[in-house]
């Protein structure tokens, strides 16, 4: 059959290669499996459930959930009955539960939870358009999953298949709100085919098929992992969701996946354990496992360093790095990366590893993959986001701006033709407002956000990401933001490295118990401030970090510095630490 349309992909798996698990999720301690059948089946209830609660064509669905098998048969239950669905982030705001409810009009809200109920009933009164509440799990006085379902029985499939008979791949299939770092949430607005196009481009670069098992963690409502979901739906890839982002490490290891995805964040908090493992070592099995990742900082692709390293390599790959593929399950053929920029040491390091990491780039607008590297035809190049896809086309305007153009690019925003305006050209092309260039006239390397360089008060201009990359490379710091505009030299706020820290300063005599604690060491401050030193020298007098400070709690998405999909929030940033602004300027 021809894929089209999403509600098209899990069908397109059951005559393909159909699975007994699909899909899976833990309860109560055990893995429960979903088969393709099941998928199907069960989507087609919720779609006839939907017809029968007096949903219509263009109507909008929301579900705000955990990742979880219900998530993904409620999506395309949406989807076959005409509806629009959105997904909505579970960790922010109420206001922003309201801003989105009313916006897109929504008519019926799936919650996973108690607390996500808690957050839709907090806001409701204030949602003209929602009529009804379904939860997955069992809550008092709110009808559950099972129940919604049992509602399907009464309208035929017939009246679903001409439903889905009418709808055309260009027609609207959901509405995406970015999470933005100011102002309200934005509605992206994607086709059936901007995200199947992305798809099937995307098919080529990621190396598994039927027999393998991927573990997702990563949030559904981000068009990330939603697309990357399709595509192992596509591929036949079997999809094992995490119970908790606590459990992660413990769920990998016992469904040894072939692929899953990341974000930067992630995969450096993962180094860091791996780090303060090793640092607990002595003797030769310290001095070895510093040897293989001072080795591994140097890996190039395709054997680039010769012979000899490659020996090398092998022997730091047998007696160490063995190790980190077991604790990932041992089976790791593919880590994705996306949504921000990876550190090229620790996609250098993984890979020396024989854990690969892909890195890609695009935008919810994009639906979302633009480039992405590849072991396949020399596709892959260290500091960068790879080769576009076959289907999309990316050129750099005059003042850097990565442009791009294809069947991916969304339909505008929501209810905001002005703003799609500013963003989309009449000839189809995307702004994405990053900076980037095409090195050897292939590779996207992404260089900054156009908003987030900044002028000083001397007039040079400073690209605070890439910066903030090569700091981040210390172990002393966990998160950094370079500061500066209008300024007459750049600076940084830093939450140092806990655990680092603390051990840091017990063994130098320092009483340091939490990051409060660390924020007011003026020896740690010091010591942080020699490895900024040291990496200034990679830059121009003008771009080099002059000043420092310590921010006294780490930076999260429940505490407002972090976006959902844990991007830097730099505005609230600046004005959460304006005292330490000024200590550093006046």
């Amino acid at each position: 059959m021809e894929v089209t349309r999403l509600f098209d992909i899990p069908y397109f798996q059951l005559e393909k290669f159909p699975q007994d698990d699909s899909l899976a999720a833990k309860v109560d301690g055990k893995w429960v499996k979903t088969s393709t059948k099941s998928f199907v089946d069960q989507a087609m209830m919720v779609s006839k459930a939907l017809v029968e609660a007096g949903i219509k064509p263009n109507d909008k669905v929301s579900m705000i959930s955990n990742n979880r098998p219900e998530w993904n048969i409620v999506d395309v239950g949406i989807q076959m009955s005409g509806a629009i669905s959105v997904p909505i982030y579970p960790t922010i705001s109420p206001k922003d539960y309201e801003y989105i409810l009313n916006d897109a009009e929504v008519k019926i809200c799936f919650v996973s939870s108690t607390d996500l109920l808690d957050k839709v009933n907090e806001v409701k009164d204030n949602v003209p358009s929602l009529r009804l509440i379904v939860s997955f799990e069992k809550i008092n006085g709110t009808e559950h999953f099972s129940d919604f379902k049992a509602r399907g029985e009464k309208t035929s499939t017939e009246d679903i298949e001409s439903r889905k008979a009418a709808i055309k791949a260009s027609d609207l299939a959901t509405l995406i709100y970015t999470s933005g770092t100011t102002g309200n949430p934005k509605g992206v607005m994607l086709s059936h085919n901007n995200i199947v196009s992305n798809v099937i481009g995307s098919r080529e670069r990621i190396p598994c098929d039927e027999n393998a098992k991927a573990v997702s963690f990563l949030p559904l409502c981000h068009v990330y992992e939603r697309m990357v979901l399709y595509l192992l739906m596509y591929t036949g890839v079997s999809v094992y969701y995490a119970e908790s982002m606590d459990t992660i490490g413990d769920n990998i290891r016992e469904v040894q996946p072939q692929v899953f995805t990341a974000v930067p964040r992630l995969l450096e908090k993962v180094f860091d354990k791996i780090m303060t493992k090793g640092s607990e070592l002595t003797g030769i099995k310290r001095s070895l496992f510093f040897w293989a990742v001072a080795l591994a900082e140097n890996w190039k692709p395709y054997g680039e360093n010769g012979a000899w390293y490659e020996f090398k390599l092998g022997i730091a790959n047998k007696l160490i790095f063995n190790k980190w593929r077991e604790a990932l399950g041992g089976n790791v053929e593919v880590i994705a990366s996306g949504s921000a920029a990876l550190q090229p040491r620790l996609a250098s390091i993984f890979c020396a590893a024989q854990i690969p990491i892909l890195e890609g780039y695009g935008l919810t607008e994009t639906s979302p993959v633009a480039s992405v590297n590849s072991f396949v035809d020399r596709g892959f190049m260290l500091g960068t986001t790879g080769r576009k896809l076959h289907n999309v086309e990316i050129k750099i305007a005059e003042d850097g701006e990565i442009l791009i153009k294809g069947p991916n690019v969304m339909m505008g925003y929501y209810n905001q033709p002005e703003l799609t305006r500013q963003v989309l050209s009449e000839d189809g092309w995307f702004s994405t407002g990053d900076i980037g260039t095409l090195v050897d006239g292939q590779y996207l390397k992404i260089t900054d956000r156009k908003k987030e360089i900044f002028k000083t008060s001397g007039g040079k201009y400073v690209a605070p990401q890439p910066m903030e990359n090569t700091y981040k490379s210390s172990r002393f710091i966990d998160q950094i933001m370079v500061i500066g505009e209008n300024q007459k030299h750049p600076a940084a706020l830093i939450v140092p490295d806990l655990d680092f820290c603390k051990d840091w300063c017990n063994r130098k005599g320092y009483n340091c118990q939490s990051q409060a604690d660390l924020s007011t060491n003026e020896k740690l401050k010091q010591r942080i401030w020699e490895e900024i030193d040291k990496m200034n020298q990679g830059y121009g007098k003008f771009e080099q970090v002059k000043k420092i400070e310590l921010c006294e709690s780490a930076w999260a998405i429940d505490s407002g510095e972090l976006t959902p999909s844990l991007k830097l929030k730099r505005k609230f940033i600046m004005a959460k630490y304006a005292h330490l602004v000024d200590e550093i300027y006046t």
